[in-house]
């Protein structure tokens, strides 16, 4: 099926909704590699008025979850999908500032962008640089470019509680493995301009690229800085800096590239740990019991398959 066919035919859902201002598909069921054709597909539905759009089961992912509410198990002629529904203010929130890293964690890896009349996609460039950085900061000095995609991969399920029994311990490496053009392509402007920095250098490995990275204080300072105030208010020197007269975030200088990465990774932990209980808690109460037991019936399935040798 050639890529106009296949963007037609995941957009066919969208005719059982009213109009969305942005709308990606996601998930194993897009992987080059997966032959299961029954998989549920995910998408994300952007809207300007979510309380129109969806009033009953906006009140609970606002008041409970992340701002953004996901309905599985829903047919849509021979398929199964399933799909969340938020509101573009919290979308582009959680893309540019990290506050809850649920929806930005879920840009970061490569999904088919459908409908985008807010021009999203262009306010997702920040979060992938942010990632890039965040990635770098957590990466050894020396890695090939598919260890540096799964470092990215990874920065949305630190501190999951969903890993611990009901995601597949290899999902990860597969989504690399199977989106590795796709990664590639996406990251390839902020690795660019990294080298061109001088942060980065980097050489042939076999098919892939791999890199060295400068690791000094000053290489350090230049990735924090450009991560969201979300993950920099993490320091402790965060809490005596204040805004400037003109409401400007404030830079936050870090002391040793080991500060920046212990703030980094104990923030992304306790951000994707809150907002993975609120959504799982926000989607049994908004789903209903049965539709959330069976979903995370099929996860824990494909946990406990992963782990068996």
């Amino acid at each position: 099926m050639d890529v106009g066919a296949r963007a037609a035919e995941l957009a066919g859902p969208l005719e059982m909704f009213p109009p969305v201002d942005f709308c990606c598909a996601y998930g194993s069921s897009l992987l080059p590699n997966n032959d299961n054709k029954s998989a549920m597909v995910d998408y994300i539905l952007g809207v300007a008025e979510p309380v129109q759009w969806h009033a009953e089961i906006t009140r609970v992912a606002d008041g409970i979850g992340v701002g953004v509410h996901f309905n599985p198990f829903v047919q849509w002629k021979d398929k199964m999908i399933k799909y969340g529904v938020v509101g573009m203010q919290e979308l582009a929130r959680d893309l540019l500032a990290w506050d809850r890293f649920y929806l930005s964690g879920r840009l970061q890896k490569p999904v088919r962008i459908l409908v985008d009349n807010y021009d999203i996609e262009k306010v997702n460039a920040v979060n992938l640089k942010a990632a890039t950085s965040a990635a770098l900061l957590l990466s050894s000095p020396e890695f090939t470019e598919e260890e540096l995609y799964s470092k990215i991969c990874s920065l949305s399920y630190m501190g999951d509680l969903r890993m611990l029994f009901a995601e597949d311990k290899n999902k990860v490496n597969k989504i690399v493995k199977g989106s590795f053009g796709s990664f590639h392509k996406m990251y390839k402007p902020f690795i660019a301009e990294y080298i061109t920095d001088g942060l980065l250098k980097s050489s042939t490995n076999g098919p892939q690229k791999a890199f060295e990275q400068d690791c000094g204080l000053s290489a350090s300072q230049s990735l924090f800085s450009s991560l969201p105030w979300t993950i920099r208010a993490g320091l402790k020197t965060a809490e005596k800096v204040t805004r400037d007269a003109g409401g400007a975030i404030p830079q936050v200088a870090v002391s040793s590239r080991q500060e920046a990465i212990n703030c980094t990774r104990r923030v992304l932990r306790r951000l994707v740990m809150v907002s993975s209980a609120r959504q799982a808690v926000s989607g049994v109460l908004a789903a209903g019991g049965v539709n959330a037991v069976r979903y995370l019936g099929k996860k824990m399935c494909r946990a406990w398959r992963s782990r068996v040798p």
